[in-house]
C-alpha cells in the first residue's frame, strides 16, 4: 500500500485483468445486494482489454448496471474506428445488456451543452465504481498535466490534449500518425471520477512503467495527475510485472 492506494501485482497482463475482474465482480455483487441498480464509469483503451474480456465472462447481472465512459475525442462520431464509444461498444458494451448506456457525444455542435447534459446524467445516476487506467504522462481520463485540476468545479470539460498523450495514441496503435490524432477531447474531471466510492485502476505494460513509478513515488501534485489515486480511500492499482518494473519504494 502506498498512502491509501492498494497495489496488486500479477505476473502477466491476463492474470492482472482476471484479478481486477474478480474484485470488481465481487464488489458489484455486494452493491447489488444493497441497491436496486448501480452505475459504473469505464475507460476506453487497449490497456483495459484483458479486464473487459474477463468481465464479459464474469457472473454479473449487468441488467442492473448503468454504464458511462470517461472521455471522447472532439469531432469524432460513434462510427469512427478511433472513437472511444466505438471501442467500448466493439469490445465490451455490445457484448452485454446494461440497464442504460450513456455516451459522450464528441461530435456535438454545442460542446458546452454536451458537457452540461452529461454532467446532469452523472448527477442523476451517481456512479459507484470507476474502471480506469493511467496514461504515459500520468493522465487520468484526458486530464493531462497541463489541464489536470484536483479541485475542478465541473464534472466534464473540453481539453486540449498534451503532445505526450497524443503520441501515446499512436504508440497504442489507435492512429497511424501523430497528425491524425485529434487535438481536443471532452473528459470527465478528476473530482467527477473521485465521486465514485470505488476505483479500480488497471495499468499493464512496460510503456507505463515510468508513469507507475511517478504515480507511487512523486509528490501528490497536478504535474502527475495519477498521484491523486493515493488519496482515494477505496482505490486499487493493478499492475503486471512490466508496469511494476521501476517501482523502488513499494
Amino acid at each position: 500500500m502506498i498512502d491509501m492506494l492498494n497495489l496488486k501485482v500479477s505476473e502477466t497482463r491476463r492474470q492482472m485483468g482476471q484479478a481486477a475482474a474478480s474484485d470488481i465482480a465481487t464488489r458489484i455483487s455486494q452493491l447489488l445486494k444493497e441497491k436496486e441498480e448501480i452505475s459504473i464509469i469505464f475507460a476506453a483503451a487497449p490497456s483495459q482489454l484483458e479486464l473487459y474480456e474477463a468481465l464479459i465472462r464474469a457472473d454479473i447481472d449487468w441488467s442492473r448496471v448503468n454504464a458511462f465512459h470517461m472521455d471522447e475525442y472532439v469531432g469524432l462520431d460513434e462510427k469512427s474506428p478511433q472513437s472511444f464509444r466505438r471501442y467500448l461498444k466493439d469490445h465490451f458494451f455490445d457484448q452485454l445488456r446494461f440497464r442504460t448506456t450513456h455516451l459522450i457525444q464528441g461530435e456535438a455542435d454545442d460542446l458546452t451543452a454536451e458537457c452540461v447534459r452529461y454532467g446532469h446524467l452523472l448527477d442523476e445516476y451517481k456512479p459507484d465504481l470507476v474502471c480506469l487506467g493511467v496514461g504515459e504522462n500520468c493522465h487520468l481520463a484526458f486530464n493531462d498535466p497541463p489541464v489536470a485540476d484536483f479541485h475542478d468545479p465541473v464534472k466534464i470539460k473540453k481539453v486540449r490534449l498534451d503532445e505526450v498523450c497524443r503520441q501515446q495514441q499512436v504508440n497504442d496503435g489507435c492512429f497511424a500518425t501523430l497528425e491524425a490524432v485529434p487535438r481536443e477531447a471532452l473528459t470527465l474531471t478528476i473530482p467527477a471520477l473521485f465521486e465514485a466510492s470505488y476505483l479500480y485502476c488497471v495499468v499493464p505494460g512496460r510503456s507505463k512503467a515510468n508513469a507507475v513509478k511517478c504515480t507511487l513515488e512523486e509528490p501528490i501534485d497536478e504535474r502527475y495527475p495519477s498521484t491523486i489515486l493515493r488519496l482515494h480511500p477505496q482505490a486499487i492499482l493493478y499492475l503486471d510485472c512490466d508496469s511494476a518494473s521501476l517501482i523502488t519504494n513499494s
